[in-house]
């Protein structure tokens, strides 16, 4: 099953929106920005769970992923996480850790149980949550201004792709319906 067949099983149409933005990578510390796992290269159209409550935030990292040529596969609550997970059509997660709507650091703990690559993105002040995350299973655990800043660089590090030039970041239309995050 395709990231578009099972986005659309799992929730309601979503955005269509051609909005780019951030996202994250590797594993020093709970504090570091730097760097990217050198492991298990990504390819192209590969599945990505983005698991945000937030508008601007999911919005972001969705067109962001698809700017570099993978699938992603929208959840907003963990309900819709466990059932994208369920269905084993995605290896890898990002999961946003200042969420109302669910527990960050155990949708990440999850996410790595189901043996997938695990990206976090948090507040850079929360040192606490930051160090949690990387405990549940979370490669790396970027802030926000590191993804409004690098986020191409970061994700294309990640999914194992080469940074697009300069001028030539087109956002492509949408493959299908997306679950829309829930406030």
């Amino acid at each position: 099953m395709s990231g578009t067949d099972l986005a659309a099983t799992v929730g309601a149409p979503g955005p269509d929106s051609d909005a780019s933005g951030p996202a994250a990578v590797g594993a020093p510390g709970p504090d570091s920005d730097e760097g990217a796992p050198a492991d298990a290269p990504g390819r192209a159209g590969e599945a990505v769970a983005v698991l945000a409550d937030d508008l601007i935030w999911s919005t972001r990292l969705f067109g962001q992923l698809r700017t570099l040529g993978a699938t992603p596969v929208q959840a907003g609550s963990a309900e819709a996480f466990a059932a994208i997970l369920a269905a084993g059509a995605v290896s890898r997660a990002i999961v946003d850790l200042t969420a109302r709507a669910y527990d960050g650091v155990a949708m990440t703990g999850v996410a790595k149980d189901a043996g997938l690559r695990v990206l976090c993105v948090g507040q850079h002040d929360d040192r606490d949550l930051r160090t949690a995350a990387l405990a549940a299973g979370a490669e790396r655990v970027f802030s926000y201004r590191k993804l409004f800043e690098d986020g191409h660089a970061a994700l294309a590090a990640w999914l194992g792709v080469p940074v697009p030039a300069p001028g030539t970041l087109a956002v492509p239309a949408p493959a299908g319906p997306a679950e829309a995050p829930r406030a």
